[in-house]
């Protein structure tokens, strides 16, 4: 496993072993020995979600109060990262990473986590979450349509499309309007 650190503190972009033949491609999504360092204080994964998004839709941005190990199981994606942690030393920080097959990215708790499907047949993609998610947890969303952020999402979106962007998330704050009051 390769690791690549980013512009925000904690978020690390993990490219995974994997061996192709003839036959195709075995990844390896866990194994416990490789994730030691990595994973240091991190308990065990309470649960794993995996969902179905299809071409140009939008989910997140979603900052829980629990560390996730993102993935694509299948497609492709364009990941999103905002560091919403006040008093982060990489407060505001936005970073971005093209997901495909193989990479995974771990976001500590308090970084926001939003993607874009860029595949024509759609992707999957995998949550790890060290905590259950319970509603009403701690944490916090800000719209992915917040121009002040700078996000070049690779497929237009139509704010007004239920099928590119949730109600909820295309309501949800803007971090550029609140940012001030957090910092």
């Amino acid at each position: 496993m390769d690791t690549t650190t980013t512009a925000i503190d904690g978020l690390v972009v993990l490219t995974m072993k994997q061996v192709s033949d003839d036959r195709g491609t075995v990844r390896e999504l866990f194994r416990a020995s490789s994730y030691a360092a990595t994973l240091a204080g991190v308990g065990p994964w309470q649960q794993i979600n995996a969902t179905e998004t299809r071409y140009g839709a939008v989910r997140g941005l979603h900052g829980e109060a629990m560390t996730k190990l993102v993935a694509i199981v299948s497609g492709r994606a364009f990941g999103v990262y905002l560091d919403a942690r006040p008093g982060s030393a990489t407060y505001g920080a936005v970073v971005t990473v093209d997901l495909e097959p193989g990479t995974q990215v771990l976001v500590p708790a308090g970084v926001c986590n939003g993607f874009q499907s860029v595949s024509e047949g759609g992707s999957q993609y995998l949550y790890c979450f060290d905590q259950e998610w319970v509603p009403g947890m701690a944490g916090t969303a800000f719209t992915p349509l917040d121009e002040g952020l700078g996000i070049e999402w690779p497929v237009a979106i139509d704010p007004s499309d239920p099928a590119q962007v949730s109600a909820k998330d295309a309501g949800a704050p803007r971090f550029s309007d609140v940012s001030t009051t957090l910092a």
